[in-house]
């Protein structure tokens, strides 16, 4: 059976994309077809200005089914792309990626770098519950995946004065749960979680302590349906070495309470995965970087974990 072909939304017309794009090709190649969604007079600009050296293949949306790929030259899907209208051309982007993934050619999908501020104008926290409401997909989880360590919030892109209203118990078994089937479907292993404290050292001053309330009771109740988890955890030491090396996956209350400390650990050796659809969706675990672009110094290392990952399934 041929691999099925990888998907990519090339992000944001200003970023780094095409630097790293073109250089986790240059430094591997992959048994999957890549077809890329992009504007061709972006894809031409940025092909002169990095010099590589590949043709441009164009696809239509109702020739997919019937042409052979390879990677021999760059697979298009060519978006029109205005200039003064850039969140049209990135929701152009993603419903042609949406409506190829909706009719199975394809279950491999991964979105460039895309300044959310500007796109998503706070109608959702990010990326992920964009493209979960697009396919009316309720429960959903950012999982930061690395082989040795993943991490994963209960609360994304949430301000920190609206974690403790949002976090709950449904909300830490839904993930939990998602994170314990994606590690046995797709790793081949019931993976060991970590649970975070919201407080320090999961203590609070205040009557209302939501480590005793909220998350350990969560806990207690995944480990009766079978899950491996363990906690609440003091999150000021969970990521030393010792007590990390215990745990596959740490669950943590907020973004930047995982984020941060993987990040710190592992750099660009990290995809963001969002669990719940009924395929997968990887981005690179970075954003644009407008400050990095047309510098050529951008790390790729994030984007050929994500192909190496899609590439093997």
């Amino acid at each position: 059976m041929k691999t099925k072909p990888i998907l990519i939304f090339a992000g944001d017309p200003n970023s780094i994309f095409f630097e790293i794009f073109f250089k986790a090709l240059r430094y591997k190649k992959f048994q999957s077809p890549i077809i890329l969604i992009s504007s061709i007079q972006i894809l031409k600009s940025q092909i002169k200005k990095y010099k590589f050296k590949k043709d441009i293949k164009i696809l239509s949306l109702h020739d997919l089914k019937r042409v052979s790929l390879n990677n021999k030259s760059v697979n298009l899907i060519n978006i029109n792309y205005d200039k003064k209208k850039p969140k049209n051309y990135i929701k152009d982007c993603f419903n042609t990626a949406f409506q190829i993934l909706k009719s199975k050619y394809s279950y491999k999908f991964i979105n460039g770098p895309i300044n959310k501020s500007k796109f998503l104008d706070k109608k959702f926290p990010g990326i992920t519950e964009y493209i979960s409401e697009n396919f009316k997909i309720k429960s959903n989880a950012m999982l930061i995946f690395n082989k040795e360590l993943s991490v994963c919030p209960i609360t994304t892109h949430l301000p920190l004065k609206l974690v403790t209203k949002t976090i709950n118990q449904r909300l830490i078994k839904e993930k939990a749960f998602l994170i314990n089937k994606f590690f046995i479907k797709n790793i081949g292993m019931k993976p060991k979680i970590g649970v975070a404290g919201l407080n320090p050292h999961c203590e609070s001053i205040h009557k209302f302590n939501e480590d005793k309330k909220i998350v350990l009771p969560a806990i207690k109740k995944l480990k009766k349906k079978g899950l491996k988890i363990f906690g609440p955890l003091s999150a000021d030491t969970i990521f030393l070495k010792q007590n990390r090396a215990k745990y596959d996956v740490i669950i943590g209350m907020y973004h930047d309470q995982v984020l941060s400390p993987l990040k710190t650990l592992k750099e660009y050796d990290a995809i963001n995965i969002t669990l719940g659809l009924p395929f997968f969706r990887i981005s690179p675990d970075h954003g644009p970087n407008e400050n990095m672009i047309n510098k050529n110094l951008s790390n790729p290392l994030s984007l050929i974990r994500a192909l190496e990952f899609l590439d093997k399934r």
